[in-house]
């Protein structure tokens, strides 16, 4: 049975690490983060993260119940970088755009834990605090309840699963991502009109836009049918 985890305030460590930091959350949190950076999701273990803390690996547990519960907070200090210093203008489209394209760069900013964390859902409080955001500017802009859970659903999905298809060629090592990047060129621009009369028609067009993400075209599609349905919802009422 695991052990409940004590309030931070009850279990910080008196005396500083072998680097002469005080162990909290946010250091752990941070630590991780850089060794995911630096090593990959497998690089990450107790172990390992006690060790660039300087402190026993066992003190760790004081603050997570494990990795998969770091890996939560993780999740939600990335959601809480998307959502610093944002504020609503009011012009639903406009705010939901922005905090997509936020929650997006986010985890791009860190593509090895995006890869771990962007399938999970933690109920922390800055993953709590983007979704009430979120349904607040869909209702406020008048989205029948039903719709608002229904684009809310496809709007963090999509946000999130564009975040982890693109961090996952970022995570990538070097040669493997500049090698899938050429394929473009190197294949698809060269196959013949006879055999591939489509491909070969947009060839140019691909070759320019298939190595950068979707996400922004997609999201304006989403938009562009949210934008719709409430235009709908209003004249049906």
């Amino acid at each position: 049975m695991a052990k409940p985890v004590v309030p931070e305030e009850g279990r910080r460590r008196r005396r500083p690490t072998k680097q002469g930091a005080v162990l909290s959350e946010r250091l752990i949190v941070d630590t991780a983060l850089r060794m995911l950076r630096e090593h990959g999701g497998a690089g990450l273990t107790v172990r390992r993260l006690g060790a660039a803390l300087g402190a026993d690996p066992s003190t760790l547990y004081r603050y997570f119940r494990g990795i998969d519960d770091l890996t939560l907070a993780i999740g939600d200090v990335l959601v809480g970088r998307a959502m610093a210093g944002w504020e609503g203008t009011g012009d639903w489209r406009a705010d939901l755009r922005e905090l997509g394209l936020r929650i997006h760069a986010a985890y791009l900013g860190h593509p090895q834990a995006a890869v771990l964390t962007a399938s999970r859902v933690s109920g922390r409080a800055h993953e709590v605090a983007a979704d009430e955001t979120i349904l607040g500017v869909l209702r406020t802009a008048g989205f029948p309840d039903a719709e608002a859970v229904r684009i809310y659903h496809a709007f963090i999905d999509q946000s999130l699963a564009f975040a982890a298809l693109d961090a996952a060629s970022l995570a990538l090592p070097g040669a493997a991502r500049t090698a899938d990047q050429e394929v473009w060129q190197a294949t698809y621009a060269r196959l013949p009109a006879t055999t591939h009369p489509h491909i070969a028609a947009t060839a140019p067009l691909l070759v320019a836009r298939m190595n950068d993400s979707a996400y922004p075209t997609a999201l304006e599609m989403l938009l562009d049918s949210a934008g719709a349905r409430l235009a709908t919802s209003h004249h049906l009422t």
